[in-house]
């Protein structure tokens, strides 16, 4: 059997025992005032210390809501940060993976045969060409650069290159 014991607090009782008293002293007209005062107030804190707020927060979270889906949206459109797919490694003799490579960009090298590896030479080239034929040289073919001499040209924008590769 479990018993249940209630707990007098004389504070809350004499507080209720005023209240009470102070009720009974009020004409009935000033007891219609006073509870039309009292649900007044109550709904005044209930729309402005509950309602509002809640709007408020729940304004803010759909502005979040929407702010975080464009985000989303935009980083979805703008695709993966991941390097993109090059082309396939070249394979083949080292002197037809130069000549393979520098056609793509509009260059004719001489390539020869070096005790080291091969030597491409590009007696006039445009630099942008040049620089991003060695690029893709470096990217699509297992050579590597082992000396590189590039000099400008009387034209602008054109070099003479010599580059070794080692394989």
């Amino acid at each position: 059997m479990r018993v249940t014991r209630i707990v007098d607090l004389p504070a809350i009782d004499a507080a209720w025992l005023r209240a009470r008293t102070w009720w009974d002293g009020l004409s009935p007209r000033e007891r219609v005032l006073v509870g039309t005062l009292g649900a007044l107030l109550a709904v005044a804190v209930l729309v402005w210390g509950i309602i509002k707020p809640l709007q408020a927060a729940r304004a803010d979270a759909l502005a979040d809501i929407r702010t975080y889906e464009t985000l989303n949206a935009r980083i979805r459109a703008a695709g993966t940060l991941g390097a993109p797919a090059g082309p396939p490694p070249r394979t083949g003799a080292p002197a037809d993976m130069l000549r393979q490579s520098a056609g793509g960009f509009g260059l004719q090298p001489q390539v020869e045969a070096v005790p080291t590896g091969v030597r491409a030479t590009i007696p006039d080239g445009d630099y942008a060409a040049v620089v991003n034929w060695m690029a893709d040289v470096a990217r699509t073919t297992p050579l590597a650069a082992t000396r590189i001499d590039l000099r400008r040209t009387g034209v602008t924008g054109r070099v003479f290159a010599q580059v070794e590769y080692r394989s």
